[in-house]
């Protein structure tokens, strides 16, 4: 049986935040159990608010069971004084906020002691992404149960052993999604400089990168090398492209600059 809080106040109801009470909603938390504090909702997330009968920036009667941070990492200073009241002793905190470890959290929460950071991407909108999780030592065995039923409703869901391990997530599967639609403009900007016309250059790409996707999906058991090579023959087309993008210099190395550098930032905005 899934293990939902009790009471549940969000703050913050961006693009993510968003997808994350809209995915919550759909796997069966009941509204009445969801506040939301977002002074500057999208026109469509008050439409959701208003047709699921969400408490959006109603009175918090006392600390809830669980408080979920989904600002800007860079809003945390901010926002912190006004929700400080709401991270009591029993209150698990789950902070999905980029680079803000456990310990910053905890100066700007003093009364806080159950605490998980969590790092999401934004397919959780379509119940397809990826999470991963650290929690603290204080967080019970029925609060872990309250992340799993929470964050797994997005899609897949992973517990870290080690909270360092987040600027990693944060780098690969945070940023990926971004990673993947640059892929795609780059895709489509080749076919235009083969000669394509800019719509069948860009439906091509998408249509490249959706049905791969589905395939790689489909395929569990097959390895993404062999889904390679099945698309590779000797001496052929795409054999030559991979020349390029498997040689030095190539997708490869790029990827983990990339990585590395995502990883790096995450950890300069710490503090």
């Amino acid at each position: 049986m899934t293990q939902w809080p009790a009471r549940l106040v969000l703050v913050g109801a961006g693009k993510m935040g968003g997808a994350m009470a809209h995915g919550w909603l759909e796997a069966g938390l009941a509204a009445s159990s969801l506040t939301i504090l977002e002074p500057d909702p999208s026109p469509e997330f008050a439409s959701l608010a208003a047709s699921r009968g969400l408490a959006l920036n109603a009175r918090v009667g006392g600390p809830p069971d669980m408080l979920v941070l989904a600002v800007k990492p860079q809003s945390l200073d901010g926002v912190a004084p006004q929700i400080a009241a709401l991270a009591a002793e029993r209150t698990l905190v789950l902070s999905i906020l980029a680079g803000k470890t456990i310990a910053n959290l905890k100066a700007r929460l003093p009364q806080a002691r159950a605490l998980v950071r969590a790092m999401p991407n934004t397919p959780a909108s379509i119940g397809r992404g990826v999470t991963a999780a650290f929690a603290h030592a204080a967080v019970s065995g029925e609060q872990r149960g309250w992340c799993e039923a929470l964050l797994g409703a997005m899609g897949a869901f992973y517990w870290l052993a080690d909270e360092d391990a987040i600027d990693a997530v944060t780098a690969i599967s945070g940023g990926g999604p971004a990673y993947v639609f640059a892929l795609t403009e780059a895709l489509a900007v080749a076919a235009e400089r083969l000669g394509l016309p800019a719509e069948l250059a860009m439906n091509l790409a998408r249509g490249t990168v959706e049905g791969s996707g589905e395939l790689m999906r489909r395929e569990r058991t097959t390895s993404p090398a062999a889904l390679r090579r099945n698309v590779t023959s000797p001496g052929g087309t795409t054999a030559a492209a991979l020349a390029v993008l498997q040689g030095a210099g190539g997708l490869e190395d790029l990827m983990v600059r990339a990585a590395a550098a995502a990883c790096a930032r995450a950890a300069q905005m710490a503090g």
